[in-house]
């Protein structure tokens, strides 16, 4: 049997669904070629970065909480020549450490889900490398950042992205567009809503709405909650609060006008979407790919400045959700979709068509792609 392949995937716990689409191919990888390939997850910030850059994914909670500075800093950077100029001014710092990573994490093959870590990694390995692929995790309005010309190819989630890399610089031979990877379990269009309900203890006579707010619980998920309970509406209301553990307490102490149910870091969202009748969250890519693929229309009440703007267009604009920042607004969005049935079939139909369910399949045929070349290519040396 021969050796397995070695893949190295660089990502950072830094939002933007990192780290899920890149479980989402993993997942395919293993699915699909078991025993054939090593996938190597590595958070380059957390494990590799000096300081005070290895605090980066502990710090990003409290980073995108101050909208105004983030997005001064996002579109400062945004653009190929100021990126470049980024990676260079960075470089004398951070050489040692990329240095390290490249000589400690061999590998046949590299794929990079986050937009920081390209750009260094190239810079590191020089000509002499292993192809190098970047899965880009913002649906529209990703940072230059992402769209590294060395790469030997770039796949993204929509066709805005793709004009976006040729807008850019790359060439059209580099960029594939196949949606965003998201987990299996999201994609089971026949899924028994009913059985779901009856497995996490929800009303089956009413709509349910789940609000999320992330991994982190962020966004004014309190205050939207306490709204959206106070409609007066007959549904009852899922509230995650992922790892923020201070509002999960604090939500459980609340006497709700609806039947609440309050969750902390969940595992079964796939679940949750298929049970639910809609989806109350910011606007972060890797949520709302999901959601599309559980055909679970959206109420959108906060985004990051800068990369997420293009997601919030891109949700309104093909007809799956709505954009309604504050308590006030959610709230009354979400009652206007509860009172309206007919629209929110509609929206359920649109919102499968524009699904990508098999993204992380594809992505993890194009893995075997280069490297099954690559394994030929090493069998025909004498």
């Amino acid at each position: 049997m021969p050796e397995r392949k070695r893949i190295l995937f660089l990502f950072s716990d830094t939002g933007g669904g990192h780290r899920s689409a890149m479980e989402a191919i993993i997942e395919a990888l293993n699915d699909r070629y078991p025993d054939r390939y090593e996938s190597i997850p590595v958070d380059a910030f957390k494990d590799y970065a000096p300081p005070p850059l290895n605090r980066v994914p502990a710090a990003y909670p409290e980073m995108a909480r101050h909208p105004r500075a983030w997005s001064l800093g996002y579109h400062a950077f945004d653009g190929p020549r100021r990126a470049r100029a980024i990676t260079t001014a960075t470089w004398p710092y951070v050489k040692p450490a990329v240095r390290r990573l490249v000589e400690e994490q061999p590998a046949d093959l590299i794929v990079s889900v986050h937009p920081l870590l390209t750009g260094p990694l190239l810079k590191a390995l020089g000509s002499d490398r292993p192809p190098f692929i970047v899965v880009v995790t913002d649906l529209v309005s990703a940072h230059a950042a992402w769209y590294q010309r060395q790469v030997d190819l770039c796949l993204v989630p929509t066709e805005a992205a793709r004009w976006r890399a040729l807008e850019f610089g790359m060439r059209p031979d580099q960029v594939r567009v196949i949606g965003l990877p998201v987990a299996r379990p999201f994609c089971m269009p026949g899924a028994d809503r009913r059985a779901i309900r009856a497995e996490l203890g929800w009303p089956d006579d009413r709509p349910m709405v789940l609000l999320v707010g992330g991994g982190e619980g962020m966004g004014p998920l309190y205050a939207t909650a306490r709204a959206i309970a106070g409609t007066g509406d007959h549904f009852g209301l899922a509230i995650v609060t992922g790892r923020n553990e201070r509002l999960r307490a604090q939500l459980e102490l609340v006497e709700w006008e609806v039947s609440a149910f309050i969750y902390g870091f969940e595992r079964r969202m796939p679940m949750m979407m298929q049970a639910a009748t809609l989806l109350v969250t910011k606007a972060g890519p890797g949520t709302i790919a999901e959601a599309l693929n559980a055909g679970l229309p959206m109420v959108l009440y906060s985004r990051v400045p800068g990369q997420e703007d293009g997601n919030v267009a891109y949700v309104v604009t093909e007809g799956v959700g709505v954009w309604a920042p504050g308590p006030a607004r959610t709230a009354a969005a979400v009652h206007a979709w509860l009172q309206s049935p007919d629209e929110l079939d509609k929206a359920v139909a649109v919102a499968r068509s524009v699904a990508r369910p098999g993204a992380a399949d594809e992505v993890a045929g194009i893995i075997h792609e280069f490297l099954a070349g690559r394994r030929s290519e090493s069998d025909a040396m004498p």
